[in-house]
């Protein structure tokens, strides 16, 4: 078990080089000059220069990211262009309200999920079973932006029953807070989950559909076990095994669909400050959110590699 632990904390390690690296890049091949973005139009060419050079923006390339990972490795993530506060602080003050939002959605998708698939399985071929599927398949297919916008002109304009944006009303304390947090949450929490529900209803279906076929299965009926345990206790164990890994492997697409939810909804999250990074030129508030949700995500995977071979024993072995 140790060295199956040990070979996927390296390759994590060497996926987070990969990672630092490319944000590295790809933030620097992006158009505009965050000096631009920084300068007043009667600013002379003078003040332009030093303000790169303040900020090392007038160094080579390669000299920029040896600094920049050296920085990294002690942990700072460098000063904003805008606010000229720490990256980390700016993350920091936004990332409660993005784990709020995946966290909640997170949560609904296991438990609105894993029921719908096991009935889907249950009944497979059945009217259930077809309502079930056609709505996994259209969740599967909808654009998230069009969702949001279509539950924020439905339920936040036309049916005035929830926020339009933001994640709290000013000025509210205590219980009321908490109530508006809440109320603030209904939409968005509502668009992610529909869009990450039909990965795990359909792969947890299939999954189902295949274990109740085994032998084990027929055995423990056979034996006269009650249909709920064979159910519960042995089927779904076995197959949930697949999509635990589909779990850490759908944590990406949750981070971009997180990204977009929070810009259609105005929420204050991580997600919507790589909107506004991008617009201002924000080279280091950019890299910064990258590189945590990167290592979020990879974090995310090498944890689902454990629990797999800890619900696995033949995982362990192998390895």
């Amino acid at each position: 078990m140790s060295r199956y632990m040990l070979k996927r904390v390296l390759r994590g390690l060497l996926t987070a080089a990969v990672s630092v690296t490319l944000t590295f890049i790809i933030v620097r091949v992006m158009p505009g000059d965050p000096a631009t973005m920084l300068m007043d139009p009667r600013m002379t060419e003078e003040i332009r220069q030093q303000i790169l050079h303040d900020f090392g923006l007038d160094k080579p390339l390669w000299v920029q990211y040896l600094t920049y990972v050296g920085q990294l490795l002690k942990g700072n993530l460098g000063v904003s262009f805008r606010s000229l506060t720490p990256v980390a602080a700016v993350i920091w003050s936004r990332l409660p309200w993005t784990l709020l939002l995946m966290g909640t959605s997170f949560i609904l998708t296991i438990l609105i999920g894993v029921p719908l698939g096991v009935v889907a399985a249950v009944k497979r071929g059945g009217a259930c079973d077809r309502v079930i599927n056609a709505f996994a398949i259209a969740g599967h297919s909808i654009f998230v932006p069009w969702l949001g916008i279509t539950l924020l002109y439905l339920l936040g304009y036309t049916l005035p029953w929830f926020p339009i944006g933001g994640a709290c009303d000013i000025g509210v304390t205590g219980w009321e807070a908490v109530s508006s947090v809440a109320r603030h949450l209904v939409l968005p929490v509502t668009t992610l989950t529909i869009i990450n529900l039909a990965s795990y209803v359909l792969f947890l279906r299939t999954g189902m559909v295949e274990t109740l076929r085994e032998d084990f299965v027929r055995t423990a009926r056979a034996k006269g076990v009650p249909e709920n345990r064979v159910i519960f206790r042995h089927a779904l164990r076995n197959a949930f095994l697949p999509t635990v890994t589909m779990i850490g492997l759908q944590l990406g697409s949750m981070v971009g669909g997180a990204v977009l939810t929070e810009s259609v909804f105005a929420y204050p999250g991580v997600g919507r400050l790589i909107y506004e990074s991008v617009t201002q030129h924000d080279y280091p508030v950019l890299q910064g959110t990258f590189i945590i949700l990167a290592f979020t995500v990879i974090l995310a995977n090498i944890l689902t590699d454990l629990a797999y071979a800890y619900l696995d024993p033949k995982v362990r072995f192998e390895a």
